[in-house]
């Protein structure tokens, strides 16, 4: 029988529900067990397709095609696995699929409800995602925050989910945020109380509460929650804001948690040492530092750009370089604003991409529209032999993903120094200028496979070429 974790939140939204599943997936993982993860969304939508960027941030693409939240790429990055399209559900598609079940008479004419349909219908979608796995252990994380109207169905579903599949197999993670109130110099646990008596009030006691906030906290913090929730002392663990967010699977083990995974979900010793090796490569501070100039719509949101970023990161580390982001209006720039940064990064940007061309800047353009219809999830692509992306990817036949695209043949591809690199049923998904020092511009968005310890090629390459 597997397991199930669910992870919920507390107190406020964005507290790190995704970031802490995800590490509480990368400690399973280190004791030898086969995991699974999936998001689990309020949202009347029924995919993230249609969500403004500016607000919800990436659309993240499975290899399945499948258009999602951006914390199915923070799953991604941290276990190295592929989600796929039964690892996200939205309200919307749940609700969908009750009423068209409805109108064709499949409730034999009874009536429809919140609870049981509703709820019902949530636990079967996520057997069916943990079954679509065959894992040992399937990670849930519940979007929103306790108390939500839009999540309490969800709340209900994972309570009613133990009567399923046996107490035993379920264990509840709750995400609290303690704030450090300045003027008093403390900390205050009263709001993580409350959030943890709202969740007691729909029928879920958690099994393990992780304290989230600005600086460790004492331990008197940490007892007094654990008192009022009536949990030991070492189910309530402090996880304090870190450098790097590659850091938190190594807190969390140290912070005492590993001693509730252990208890719930068995497994070998977790053998942690790639994580160790990771957190004190990313700490390192080296000789050289590359400036990349991020061309972009979304200034006000840079969690649009989070799979890129986390490329770029993974690549620079991967070259033993500092890297320092320079963020440029793709909307108002200007030749001056690209400059003084070594190399240019954007999702389609024709003036970075002159600019690059007639100064010779290194250059990676992804998301690029350069003509006919490009699919979402995985394209199988043909690369030109010898051309700087075979090169870059040491291979002539390549896999990534891509969101769905459709338009008119690219003005850019009748400039004369850039030739087609690569193609997908006989359409451009590669364009690169072979008499440049690195110009490359895709259909494809190759960050979404980009991992922390398995930086992508064409990122690597990119970053290596700045630095000439």
């Amino acid at each position: 029988m597997a397991k199930y974790i669910f992870v919920v939140g507390g107190v406020l939204s964005g507290v790190g529900k995704g970031i802490t599943a995800a590490s509480i997936g990368a400690i399973l993982q280190a004791k030898g067990l086969k995991v699974s993860i999936m998001k689990c969304d309020p949202y009347l939508n029924v995919d993230a397709s249609t969500l403004c960027p500016a607000e919800h941030g990436e659309c993240f693409v499975t290899h399945d095609g499948r258009e999602t939240d951006l914390d199915l790429g923070h799953y991604e990055r941290f276990l190295d696995i592929e989600t796929n399209k039964f690892s996200t559900i939205l309200s919307g598609s749940l609700f969908h699929d009750l009423l068209t079940a409805e109108r064709e008479g499949k409730f034999n004419g009874k009536t429809v409800q919140l609870v049981p349909h509703f709820t019902g219908l949530i636990q079967d979608k996520i057997e069916q995602s943990q079954k679509s796995n065959n894992s040992d252990v399937h990670i849930v994380e519940i979007g929103g925050t306790v108390g939500d109207i839009e999540s309490l169905s969800f709340i209900e579903a994972i309570r009613e989910f133990r009567r399923r599949v046996g107490r035993e197999n379920c264990f509840y993670v709750h995400v609290v945020w303690v704030p450090w109130i300045n003027t008093s110099k403390e900390f205050k646990s009263k709001p993580a109380q409350n959030a943890l008596r709202e969740l007691r009030g729909f029928g879920i006691t958690p099994n393990l509460v992780c304290v989230r906030s600005d600086n460790p906290t004492d331990e008197t913090i940490l007892d007094k929650i654990a008192a009022f929730a009536g949990l030991d002392e070492d189910a309530v663990v402090n996880l304090p804001d870190v450098t790097s967010v590659y850091d938190v699977p190594l807190n969390l083990a140290r912070a005492g948690a590993i001693a509730s995974l252990d208890k719930f979900a068995g497994g070998a010793h977790a053998n942690l040492a790639s994580w160790e090796s990771l957190s004190q490569r990313l700490a390192e501070r080296h000789q050289k530092t590359v400036r990349i100039g991020i061309v972009a719509r979304y200034l006000e949101n840079q969690d649009v750009y989070l799979s890129a970023l986390e490329a770029l990161k993974a690549a620079a580390t991967a070259n033993q370089v500092n890297l320092e982001i320079e963020w440029i209006d793709a909307k108002s720039a200007v030749a001056c604003d690209f400059k003084p940064v070594d190399g240019l990064f954007s999702l389609d940007s024709m003036r970075a991409v002159d600019f690059a061309l007639q100064n010779d800047k290194p250059y990676l353009g992804v998301g690029a529209c350069l003509g006919g219809t490009v699919k979402t999830g995985n394209n199988e692509i043909n690369l030109q032999a010898g051309s700087r992306v075979a090169e870059a990817y040491s291979n002539n036949e390549i896999t990534e993903r891509a969101r769905n695209s459709s338009c008119e043949q690219a003005q850019i591809l009748d400039d004369p120094s850039l030739v087609v690199s690569g193609t997908s049923d006989g359409q451009p998904m590669f364009v690169e200028a072979p008499d440049r020092k690195f110009l490359i511009i895709t259909a494809v968005s190759p960050e979404f496979r980009s991992r922390p310890m398995r930086p992508h090629p064409l990122y690597v390459e990119f970053i290596r070429s700045s630095l000439c």
